[in-house]
């Protein structure tokens, strides 16, 4: 696609899993070899990152003031390499609203499970023909894919999601084919 592969992080509201889950993400791509995005399957366009959301980024050393929830779009789709949704319901969605984006769609569990990493370990550059290889759209969605919504949750909530999107999103990282920092 781009200079760089796009990563499009997707939850519901663009409020809590897929924000936290790309700031760990950019946070982790040292050298800025992706563009992250994160977007949502039903939004409420332009709303900040909630309190809760922000305490369980700062945990991990993390912000993201210029956070604002978007929906995911069929443009977003045409520029993604990999779209990274956080449950069976999101890939639902997107099969039946923007199915041109199923064969790059995958939950953070599968592809932390079962994307190969590139080649020599270097670069992501053929990260699309990566996703597109696990047959992703013809995949039944399966329970264990999915990363609980914080959202109607208390902080201790949020801070469970944002331990458990760590350590996936490190995986999904080294599976990208980039080197983890600390």
């Amino acid at each position: 696609m781009g200079e760089r592969p796009v990563v499009y992080m997707v939850c519901t509201g663009n409020a809590a899993r897929s924000p936290m889950a790309a700031a760990m993400l950019r946070a982790l791509d040292a050298r800025e070899q992706l563009d992250v995005r994160s977007a949502g399957t039903l939004t409420v366009e332009g709303h900040p990152m909630g309190t809760r959301t922000r305490s369980a980024l700062a945990r991990h050393g993390l912000t993201d003031h210029a956070h604002r929830s978007r929906q995911f779009r069929t443009t977003d789709a045409a520029e993604a390499d990999l779209v990274v949704v956080m449950e069976p319901l999101h890939l639902h969605w997107m099969r039946r609203n923007i199915p041109e984006a199923a064969p790059i769609t995958g939950s953070l569990r599968r592809l932390a499970r079962d994307l190969v990493p590139p080649l020599g370990g270097s670069g992501a550059q053929e990260l699309g023909q990566r996703a597109r290889a696990l047959g992703l759209d013809a995949l039944a969605p399966e329970a264990w894919e999915e990363i609980v919504d914080p959202g109607a949750g208390e902080q201790d909530d949020f801070d469970r999601c944002s331990d458990e999107l760590r350590l996936l999103v490190a995986e999904l990282h080294r599976r990208l084919g980039q080197p983890v920092t600390s």
